[in-house]
């Protein structure tokens, strides 16, 4: 059985409402903060709390318990001060793992000097994805094995997205067996994945079957 995680995600514009919704989804405890009383309005049904606060201030977020929690998303829009501040606190706090989203190579460098463990390109990273999924349709990389068969690297179909390993069959399908998952966010390596687990957009799945098999996954929409 999957153990629980805790994460918290400071500022809950698109971005960090989806990571939010999908930590939340996959089974993980989440708390989600932002000033914006809207915001914190829209995520309350997915996620564990959602609080409206003003990260930038010390002492507030030092009562949340953040140093105990799994890790920290920071994702607070185009003010990159606010960002670097936040992360900062965090770090001060205690907090281990603190993943925040940088505008630019030059805001990332700023980050990681005040404490970001780990620097989130969502744009940079979604437009690699990109151009591999056009020069390499929806493939990211394969290992030849025996003939006919195939270990391959791969972004979900979006039909597959939002469903559970169990629900999709793909065994029984399609003869193609997942053994195991790579998760972007948070980066996470999951080796044969329960029948429970969720598939994410930003997942990226590890499927063993004959290549003709294959490539009907990899014509789905």
């Amino acid at each position: 059985m999957k153990k629980m995680k805790r994460f918290a995600v400071i500022g809950l514009g698109k971005f960090g409402f989806f990571v939010a919704k999908s930590l939340y989804e996959d089974g993980n405890e989440v708390i989600a903060i932002d000033v914006d009383r809207n915001r914190v309005q829209a995520i309350k049904e997915f996620c564990s709390e959602a609080i409206v606060m003003d990260a930038t201030e010390n002492e507030p977020l030092k009562s949340l318990g953040l140093e105990v929690m799994d890790g920290v998303i920071v994702s607070t829009g185009i003010n990159i001060s606010i960002s670097i501040l936040i992360s900062f606190h965090l770090h001060e706090i205690g907090v281990k793992k603190i993943l925040t989203k940088a505008l630019d190579e030059d805001h990332a460098k700023i980050l990681s000097k005040v404490g970001a463990t780990e620097i989130i390109h969502p744009e940079k990273d979604m437009a690699v994805r990109v151009a591999r999924g056009l020069s390499r349709p929806n493939i990211l990389d394969f290992i030849p094995l025996e003939k006919d068969y195939n270990l391959v690297q791969a972004g979900p179909p979006t039909a597959f997205i939002g469903n559970s390993l169990k629900d999709l069959n793909l065994r029984a399908k399609y003869n193609v067996y997942v053994i195991a998952v790579k998760e972007l966010v948070p980066e996470n390596f999951i080796l044969v994945p329960p029948a429970s687990f969720v598939i994410k957009e930003s997942d990226i799945l590890m499927m063993l079957g004959k290549s003709e098999d294959i490539e009907r996954i990899e014509g789905l929409k």
